[in-house]
């Protein structure tokens, strides 16, 4: 599995979502899954698919969709 596959599996798990849901549109909060204990299980999700430790200022950020790629290009992640 490839890592975009390793990402998009992540949120469909985590969210309970189909994969025409990963979107740009796929905000923090814009599903009612995506809440605060959402969130955290999808950071903790994605550390252990790409065994990383996430720094705190990351975490926050990762606010959307797009910006999770974003930030994981910062662990050498694409």
């Amino acid at each position: 599995m490839n890592n975009k596959a390793k990402y998009d599996e992540a949120f469909i798990e985590i969210f309970e979502i189909e994969q025409a849901d990963l979107n740009e549109k796929l905000e923090y909060q814009s599903i009612v899954t995506w809440d605060s204990v959402g969130h955290m299980a999808l950071i903790a999700e994605l550390e252990d698919s790409f065994e990383i430790s996430m720094e705190m200022d990351d975490i926050i950020d990762f606010s959307s969709y797009v910006k999770g790629i974003e930030i994981l290009k910062k662990y050498d992640i694409e």
